[in-house]
């Protein structure tokens, strides 16, 4: 992978996205390539060029420095696609099975040009439609398990591990993750979107001083744990799957955070499913029991075989980390079940639920589901999630 600097920022079209990918020797000056713009999020532009005769294919990304969903009047840093970029090399590093191939970065015009996973689907989309995707939680579960541990002190020297930090420092994209998950759903905020008919139940939510509490204490974690390199948005829509396949993707939140935060955000997405659905929950449960139960083995594996830790001879102390890592996930699991069902970005597993009463009862569970969460985050095991809807 290459990166470079070229002299002035400009958002890309289709026309010079081509031209881009001609110039870096991608694609030969004489191919005739169709471009189309695909970005459906919040910040990026996206354009999947392909040759239409040879099917040789590739998706080029740029950091628009504003969020698309607000508009200039929300302007974001370009670091951002540099962030992404590198936390794909990264991960890719640890896990190259899981993430897809970067071939350029330029750090000026915040473009990543990387390998298309066309042919695999966003889970979010799959699940909604019914895929179960059979491997989906070992990979997420070993993807999670070796970015955790090999990003962190007990894989890298002190020393070392600080300057990843700093490398990975993330102020505009933390803020949003600040602002959208930890806070604004918690109070009357003009952020927030809900139905008319769940008022009540989000009063009730933002009058409970001891959900509030828990909020704010798994924020301050957020803010100054900085234990590991995190994706900070894995979330369904950001992982490609077929049966056979994972590809975690969008990266651009990255930065150092808590251990248990990823998975928190992955199991509150794979419950937003399961609860979207009337029936064939159970694989959905399967696969958090499971994610926990790689991560967990995965991380263990790796204590054992590549901790730099003097300390980390006392069993107690891995005991006393994987434990608190999964609680800190339950307590994250119930914000982002909450401002999914309330804040600034839905979840269309539950916003496309055709029947408006199932849909109100739906997002009415997910409220009080996610306030369970938070005030029990020591009570709620990996394999406890089915009975919540019971």
């Amino acid at each position: 992978m290459s990166t470079t600097k070229t002299e002035k920022y400009q958002p890309l079209t289709e026309i010079s996205a081509i031209k881009l990918v001609k110039k870096l020797g991608l694609f030969d000056a004489t191919e005739a390539l169709t471009a189309r713009e695909i970005g459906d999020g919040n910040l990026n532009l996206v354009f999947h060029i392909i040759n239409d005769q040879t099917n040789k294919s590739i998706i080029v990304k740029q950091a628009l420095p504003y969020a698309k969903v607000v508009g200039e009047s929300w302007p974001l840093s370009l670091n951002r696609a540099t962030i992404e970029s590198n936390a794909l090399k990264q991960f890719g590093a640890f896990t190259p099975e899981l993430v897809p191939t970067v071939y350029y970065h330029d750090e000026t015009l915040a473009v990543t040009v990387m390998e298309d996973l066309s042919h695999l689907t966003i889970s979010r989309a799959g699940l909604i439609q019914g895929e179960s995707y059979p491997l989906l939680s070992q990979h997420i579960g070993s993807f999670l398990g070796h970015i955790a541990f090999k990003t962190s002190d007990f894989a890298l020297k002190p020393q070392d591990k600080k300057e990843e930090v700093v490398k990975y420092s993330n102020p505009d994209l933390c803020n949003i993750t600040e602002d959208l998950v930890f806070t604004d759903p918690f109070f009357d905020i003009d952020t927030n979107e809900f139905e008319k008919a769940l008022r009540p139940d989000v009063e009730e939510l933002w009058n409970d001083g001891d959900v509030k509490l828990q909020a704010a204490k798994l924020k301050y974690k957020f803010l100054t744990n900085a234990q590991t390199l995190i994706h900070g948005d894995l979330h369904t829509g950001s992982i490609f799957a077929s049966s056979q396949e994972t590809k975690v993707i969008d990266p651009e939140f990255a930065f150092y955070g808590p251990f248990g935060f990823d998975l928190g955000q992955f199991v509150a997405n794979l419950f937003l499913n399961a609860l979207s659905r009337e029936t064939n929950r159970e694989p959905l449960f399967a696969h958090i029991t499971n994610t926990w139960n790689v991560f967990k083995d995965t991380f263990t594996a790796l204590w054992h075989s590549e901790n730099t830790e003097p300390f980390a001879k006392d069993e107690r102390l891995l005991h006393e980390i994987l434990t608190q890592t999964w609680q800190d996930a339950v307590g994250y699991a119930g914000c982002e079940i909450i401002r999914r069902t309330i804040g600034l970005a839905h979840v269309a597993d539950l916003d496309e639920i055709s029947s408006e009463e199932r849909k109100i009862n739906a997002k009415r569970t997910a409220l009080k589901i996610g306030r369970y969460l938070l005030l029990h985050q020591q009570d709620v095991s990996p394999n406890e999630f089915e009975h919540l809807l019971r």
